[in-house]
């Protein structure tokens, strides 16, 4: 139990994620709810703030959104945006008005009122907006605080309490405020203690660890992932040699990925178990085309392959995972609105004959708190800073069937291009990079000969949440130059392309 949080109501928002993580930036513990939850508010006396989210769904249109009695009994602060602030107008008798056509992009918002939502500002500045239905009437004992050049209102505050509605996005670069609007709500308004440190969150875990443990085992799929890798890390220093992590060899991993993962952890003395299990892995793949069918099959492997090395470890009744927050919305289904894009979390709970209890000590962070808290204690840098990877490996970036020559190529032509990010101080600009195989082969020119070669795609992106993201811009030089090394270097490629799709509307993987 934590001594305060604030609460993000998600209501559907492709935003709602980002709103957690500025409130965490301001040192701030907070979590993700369902509306149906908002009843538990009263009795929950940690609870400092509640933030209710955007969403796709109209107050006009659906009655089955309505703001619980309960949630204003208490005097606690409320943050309404977009979706979240025509709730409350809902709520006490303002007029939302249904529009045919939505308001997307940038706004000029002009500060009319003096208050402590906009401390720090200037009177006019430029924010996003994402929304249809427009509050047209501010509700009863309300004023406005901004608005702009639009019809409708954009922002509101309750005249004898902390109820504020904005029609516009803060949580995102877009609105130029610096971040100064979130960190009011909960510095100014919310009177959070910034008590959300890594340091706190740190000492936090070990005697969690500790307590829950004691002096059982507890075994981890070390996957040599930045999540998996701090996992580890936090749980070896909690309890030591109690811990035993299970290095499995999918044959899909990164080059060399387990000498990278031994030198990683050379400085713990901690018990890493290496099983090379990559034969079996790859011939369940034979004849598998559908991303979500090899994901799948990976999946049960990966399990099979575990519980017969943790059965030969005494006295194991942990498993631990390095699970962190995003993973823990997304596979609760929080928002009803959210689809399904790729099945690859691990979150769906143990296989029932694993009688083995789950340790998460990263379940609460996102991402940069991970790497952060990582940095803090003790894991290499360059491990840290790595770029995500996909749990199921180099399959999801070999289109359509998975073989082991398929696989050995791209391993090959990956390497080269990151090597050469790195080599050209470019590695730590792109948010993600990696090479896709496409099993398709294309006429090349290799000295004096006609060759016949396979294809790659390089692929690099930009991106703050991974939520959104756009293609990195390379120089041109710098591309000629690893399709020259790849095509030079792993002879069964013919042909280098640079995908530069952005997400939305393409994912940032390919399956």
């Amino acid at each position: 139990m934590y001594e305060e949080k604030i609460l993000v109501i998600d209501y559907g928002s492709q935003y709602t994620q980002l709103i957690a993580r500025r409130i965490r930036e301001n040192k701030t513990y907070c979590e993700v709810l369902k509306p149906e939850l908002l009843n538990n508010v009263k009795t929950d006396k940690s609870i400092i703030g509640v933030i209710l989210s955007g969403g796709p769904n109209s107050v006009s249109k659906d009655n089955q959104y309505d703001l619980p009695d309960i949630l204003f009994e208490n005097d606690i602060p409320i943050l309404g945006i977009c979706f979240g602030m025509q709730l409350i107008c809902k709520k006490f008798n303002g007029k939302v008005k249904e529009s045919t056509s939505r308001e997307y992009g940038k706004s000029k918002l002009d500060i009319i009122q003096n208050n402590k939502i906009f401390e720090g500002l200037e009177n006019s500045i430029e924010v996003w907006m994402s929304h249809g239905d427009s509050v047209i009437k501010c509700p009863t004992n309300f004023s406005i605080l901004a608005t702009t050049n639009k019809e409708g209102l954009s922002a509101i505050k309750a005249n004898d309490k902390d109820i504020y509605g904005i029609q516009f996005h803060p949580e995102v670069t877009h609105t130029l405020d610096n971040g100064k609007i979130i960190f009011n709500f909960v510095n100014n308004i919310c009177k959070s203690k910034a008590e959300w440190t890594t340091k706190n969150i740190i000492a936090r875990q070990i005697n969690s660890i500790k307590e829950k443990v004691k002096t059982d085992h507890v075994i981890l799929g070390l996957s040599g992932g930045v999540d998996s890798s701090v996992a580890a890390a936090i749980i070896h220093k909690a309890i030591q040699d109690q811990l035993t992590c299970i290095f499995i060899d999918n044959g899909l991993l990164r080059l060399n990925e387990k000498i990278k993962v031994q030198n990683s952890f050379k400085g713990f003395n901690m018990n890493i178990k290496y099983v090379d299990a990559s034969a079996i892995f790859l011939e369940r793949l034979k004849g598998i085309t559908d991303p979500e069918e090899k994901r799948k099959i990976i999946g049960k492997t990966f399990i099979d392959v575990f519980q017969t090395e943790a059965k030969k470890i005494k006295n194991v009744k942990w498993l631990a995972q390095g699970t962190i927050y995003p993973d823990v919305i997304e596979s609760a289904a929080s928002s009803d609105n959210a689809h399904l894009i790729k099945s690859h979390h691990n979150v769906g709970g143990l296989p029932k004959d694993m009688d083995l209890k789950l340790l998460e000590p990263l379940r609460e962070l996102f991402k940069d708190e991970v790497r952060k808290l990582g940095i803090d204690i003790g894991v290499e840098p360059k491990l840290i800073n790595r770029h995500p990877f996909p749990g199921p490996g180099l399959a999801v970036r070999i289109m359509g069937e998975v073989k082991v020559e398929y696989a050995n190529i791209l391993r090959k032509a990956d390497d080269i291009f990151i090597e050469m990010l790195n080599e050209k101080k470019l590695y730590n600009n792109v948010s993600q990079a990696f090479t896709v195989f496409m099993p398709v082969k294309t006429v090349g020119v290799t000295g004096d000969g006609r060759s016949y070669g396979n294809v790659v795609s390089l692929r690099a992106v930009k991106t703050i949440d991974f939520m959104t993201a756009k293609p990195f811009e390379f120089p041109f030089n710098f591309l000629e130059e690893v399709s020259t090394r790849i095509i030079n270097e792993v002879p069964e490629i013919s042909r280098v392309c640079l995908d530069i799709s952005s997400k939305p509307p393409a994912t940032i993987e390919w399956e």
